[in-house]
């Protein structure tokens, strides 16, 4: 038997198969409150890409689709129901070929471009940065701007900061304020580049540092907007690139540390490899349980990734922002193949919850991920089709996982059956929980394993439970999915299987589901 932890998490494995009628006990460690959780974790991405933005997100004041300023109305609404806090944009890829004066001003007068990452389409840059601070504001979530290193200049970006955050007199306030904007919006978050080893300039890590701290550097705090500048990271397991970045931070000077708060990863779940990426609906249990070993790679990262950064950052001032993850299909037949449109299923579902429960448990160094993307695209929370919406089952994951957001982390201790097939073993068990201001607790847990349930006993530490209620989502089938003009087959419904007995809470988690369990203690 080996134990392998993480923060607030104990998994044992390499145990015999735990069958349904024997109880994993599941200590809730209430003495022990950890972090808050960010409620960023639960953040969003979206790109000019396919039909994120149009179709998606914008459709445009003339569209006989319902919009409130050309943001699509019936997407809109959705994505407040799960509360979204922040939303990345222009890219990913599309990020560093994209120069931002090219979107503002009359609408008639923008260049249009060629969208040389995704699928060579012209672009004709009506959604720009008016639009998509509209957007924003009627999400109700604070933007997450990513700036062209790739193939911008310091200045551009600079300028960009300038004309959206300064109240100053200057060319930028005076062409902001000619757009329609008197007053500087607030803008937080900004990204210095995007996959920089990669579609963002094919860089060293030795390189990008400097090139980072340059544009850091001029990206100035105007009024009292302060920038939290999020560097480029690594790619999955590149811990020379986390290496690289923290070592030369460290090496600043104290008074000149400031020019870098976050450092991004970037993690896709692929099922077989990048050249067959597999079905997103015509799977098999092979792939059902390869797809979720690939996904429980992200806890590794993780936790690999934060002990670098601990090495030379232990008073964790740096987050890990992971703003690019999710599952990565291939493309729905028929469809264009630099669109990036799949359909979701259960199995997403489950890798969603998988995800979001690594992050809860790492939200002392994790404060912020973006699922890629929002709509239309990769793992989204939202398909459309013309003036058609549905709610895909990993919407209704970050449905159920609301009560998390900015609530106190509570450390878990529990011993995870094995899931077991075509010779590969992962846990079949994954759980973080959280204690909001009303002391209410949820623990959100994950069944991997299509065929068998389990009982677990929830025991908090030093208290008794008073009562207990659930939700759940699970279906039938593996690949079960939403379809348009058909009824949800996988959604968020009550959950009974649960009970009070001798001041336990106890669950019947059954197959291939994801759940989360609300606490009252006594």
């Amino acid at each position: 038997m080996k134990t392998r932890i993480i923060p607030g998490l104990i998994f044992l494995t390499g145990l015999a198969a735990v069958h349904a009628e024997k109880p994993v006990t599941l200590v809730i460690h209430t003495d022990k409150p950890g972090t808050r959780i960010s409620r960023h974790i639960y953040g969003h991405f979206s790109e000019h890409l396919g039909r994120c933005i149009y179709e998606g997100l914008w459709v445009g004041e003339d569209s006989d689709i319902p919009n409130i300023n050309g943001c699509r109305k019936d997407v809109v609404e959705a994505l407040k129901e799960i509360h979204i806090p922040n939303l990345r944009w222009p890219g990913g890829c599309f990020a560093d070929t994209y120069h931002w004066k090219d979107g503002i001003g009359p609408r008639e007068q923008r260049p249009e471009i060629v969208n040389v990452h995704w699928g060579g389409v012209t672009e004709d840059n009506s959604f720009g940065t008016h639009e998509f601070l509209e957007l924003c504001g009627q999400l109700g979530c604070e933007p997450v701007i990513c700036g062209n290193v790739g193939s911008g200049t310091v200045r551009e970006m600079a300028e960009w900061v300038e004309y959206l955050t300064s109240d100053a007199l200057s060319p930028m306030t005076r062409l902001r304020k000619a757009n329609g904007r008197s007053t500087p919006w607030k803008v937080k978050f900004w990204g210095i580049g995007n996959e920089t080893w990669g579609c963002g300039g094919t860089m060293t890590a030795d390189f990008y540092s400097d090139v980072m701290k340059r544009y850091s550097t001029f990206c100035r705090d105007y009024g009292d907007n302060r920038l939290f500048r999020v560097a480029c990271g690594a790619s999955g397991d590149d811990y020379y690139w986390t290496e690289t970045m923290m070592r030369e931070w460290q090496k600043t000077p104290d008074w000149l540390k400031g020019y870098i708060q976050g450092l991004s990863l970037h993690h896709y779940t692929v099922c077989h490899d990048w050249s067959n990426k597999g079905s997103a609906t015509d799977f098999t249990e092979s792939d059902w349980i390869l797809t979720m070993s690939k996904t429980l790679f992200m806890e590794e990262i993780v936790t690999k990734h934060s002990a670098i950064m601990d090495k030379y950052d232990p008073e964790k001032k740096i987050a890990l922002v992971v703003d690019e993850w999710g599952n990565w299909h291939d493309v729905e037949p028929g469809t264009n193949p630099g669109f990036l449109y799949q359909q979701s299923t259960l199995r997403d579902a489950l890798v969603a919850g998988i995800n979001l429960n690594i992050f809860n448990n790492h939200a002392e160094r994790v404060k912020m991920a973006n699922i890629a993307q929002i709509v239309n695209v990769l793992q989204s929370v939202i398909l459309t089709q013309k003036d058609r919406m549905l709610r895909t089952p990993t919407w209704h994951v970050f449905k159920m996982y609301v009560p998390h957001h900015d609530a106190v982390m509570i450390p878990l201790t529990f011993t995870s059956p094995d899931y077991a097939y075509d010779e590969i073993s992962v846990p079949a068990i994954t759980a973080s929980a959280s204690r909001n201001e009303e002391g209410l607790i949820h623990v959100s847990l994950t069944n991997a394993d299509p065929g068998n349930g389990y009982t677990l006993v929830c025991s908090p530490a030093g208290g008794e439970v008073r009562s207990v209620t659930g939700q759940i989502i699970t279906a039938d089938k593996i690949n079960a999915s939403n379809r348009f003009g058909e009824a949800e087959s996988v959604f968020v419904q009550p959950f009974s299987e649960l009970s009070v007995r001798n001041g336990q809470a106890v669950i019947t988690l059954p197959p291939k589901s994801v759940v989360m369990v609300s606490i009252s203690m006594k």
